[in-house]
């Protein structure tokens, strides 16, 4: 159990740990999740059986929910706690104690300096150590020199960062938990009140009960549109905003949904915009003069200019209910390819349907989708020539029906919006998490650890220092000061640092400072 706690603490098995979560995640973002699309889920479903009997079993339409992923979610969490308070604990022991011992020899440190001694070696420690401390390093001064160190932060720096990824998931953790997220699609004049039946979509954490969620309604007066007409990005949106009104805690006020500017309520509900669409207004009246159905009906787009499929059910409609399913183009042309919509903006709408009837059915309670027709017990309308019944209509114009089963007029359109509603709690949490461990990595990335040493020697003292990063420099420079301040003297730029012993000239180099080597 030891060997194993060990194993799992480690910095390796940590970074490992973040390796497989980032990899675990690929799938969420590739394959059609439930919580966001249960309707992809389903196409894909359909599409794709051979992968959906290997992708079911393994959870792949809710990646971020499974087993496998929570697995490693929750060993990346245990790994890096039980390997930051170890470190934590060692580094508040670190930061108690001195700086490390004088070395009998900091001659053999990789640079040093021998220098003379400027007045008694009383005062040359004093001048080394004040030099030392405008230079915030920590020392620690004995009768044969002083030693000193900085760059303590540097450690403190790596442990903020790590926690802050702590936090970080914690801080998803609770969203995910106590959080939810829904849609729903709202046409232009109706309101939307947060309850559960509401949505279209929901889903919420496990912690989250979704029978005490927050009380508020909102009320969609109008949705603002606007298209490129140019050459250059023809149809493309400039304009995508919509006029509410709110209540929340007993106070009503009118505010502006835009893209990336969703609306905040009290209790910290997010509303975002996420689609819009068209929604054509549409009067069914049955064979016995009866008005069967009446509203707007929710159609959805299917391309960049907004043609779009729908379906009106009339079950109450009699002697025959009814049921229609087409499309409604906002610009509508007709030609050898069909009809289509060549303009988002609704400059010329139509509607084309198909009409369908048959007899009363039996109300199950089975919910049935409001986006697609299921046909059981139903048979087209036969039109002229026994061919099938279709119809193009423009607004405020209508159609009877053949064998008196009644009339359809399409009385107008108006927009609906999509909606997003959710709550993540945790995200102030993360976010603040996420700043403090960038914080945290750059001040790891730029503190540079150093160690100087100063050691006299008889008549003389011997500098010496120490980088613990291999990327660090200057720290020739700092030898060369700090032995300068030994001897009372200011430092000489070109003197040769690092290389007392005239290794240079050993190995055949010239000096560095008289490379012709005449010795002026």
């Amino acid at each position: 159990m030891r060997w194993c706690w060990t194993q799992l603490t480690s910095m390796r098995t940590a970074l490992v740990m973040l390796f497989m979560l980032a990899l675990a995640a690929v799938p969420g973002s590739m394959i059609p999740q439930e919580t966001i699309s249960p309707v992809e889920v389903a196409d894909f479903k359909a599409a794709n059986p051979v992968l959906d009997a290997v992708f079911t079993p393994l959870g792949m339409y809710s990646v971020y929910t499974s087993v496998w992923f929570s697995a490693i979610y929750l060993l990346l969490f245990m790994s890096l706690v039980g390997c930051i308070l170890p470190r934590i604990a060692l580094y508040w022991r670190t930061l108690r104690k001195p700086p490390p011992t004088l070395p009998s020899r900091p001659d053999r440190l990789p640079v040093n300096r021998r220098t003379t001694v400027g007045g008694t070696a009383e005062e040359a420690l004093t001048r080394a150590e004040t030099w030392l401390h405008g230079k915030r390093y920590r020392t620690r001064r004995v009768a044969e020199g002083v030693s000193a160190e900085r760059g303590y932060s540097r450690e403190a720096g790596n442990l903020v960062f790590h926690s802050g990824l702590v936090v970080l998931l914690f801080g998803l953790a609770w969203s995910n938990l106590l959080g939810f997220h829904g849609s729903a699609v709202v046409v232009e004049g109706k309101s939307f009140s947060n309850v559960i039946t509401q949505y279209d979509e929901f889903t919420a954490g496990g912690w989250k009960n979704s029978d005490s969620l927050e009380p508020f309604t909102l009320k969609v007066d109008a949705f603002h549109t606007k298209f490129e007409t140019g050459e250059v990005q023809r149809g493309a949106a400039r304009r995508f905003d919509a006029d509410v009104t709110f209540t929340d805690d007993g106070e009503t006020t009118t505010d502006l949904i835009q893209v990336n500017t969703p609306l905040i309520t009290n209790g910290g509900t997010q509303i975002n915009l996420l689609g819009h669409g068209y929604a054509p207004l549409i009067t069914i009246t049955d064979g016995n003069g009866d008005v069967a159905f009446s509203g707007p009906v929710v159609f959805l787009p299917q391309d960049g200019n907004f043609s779009s499929v729908g379906v009106i059910n009339a079950p109450d409609a009699r002697p025959q209910r009814l049921a229609f399913e087409g499309f409604f183009f906002p610009t509508a042309v007709l030609d050898d390819k069909g009809p289509r919509s060549v303009f988002p903006d609704a400059a010329n709408p139509e509607l084309f349907l198909n009409a369908w009837s048959g007899p009363p059915a039996k109300e199950t309670g089975i919910p049935q989708s409001i986006y697609s027709l299921d046909t059981t017990g139903l048979s087209p309308v036969p039109g002229d020539d026994g061919e099938v019944l279709r119809m193009r209509l423009t607004p405020n114009t209508g159609l009877a029906l053949p064998n008196g089963l009644g009339t359809v007029t399409f009385d107008g359109w108006s927009r609906w919006v999509k909606l997003q509603v959710s709550q993540t709690p945790g995200n102030t949490l993360t976010l603040i998490a996420l700043m403090v461990a960038v914080a945290g990595l750059c001040v790891s990335l730029f503190v540079r650890p150093r160690r100087l040493f100063v050691r006299i020697d008889g008549d003389g003292a011997v500098v010496g220092g120490l980088d613990r990063t291999d990327a660090a420099t200057g720290l020739d420079e700092e030898v060369a000061h700090l032995a300068a301040a030994v001897a009372d003297e200011e430092p000489d730029a070109g003197d040769t640092v690092g290389d007392p012993a005239g290794h240079a000239a050993q190995w055949g180099m010239s000096d560095p400072a008289d490379p012709k080597g005449t010795g002026a």
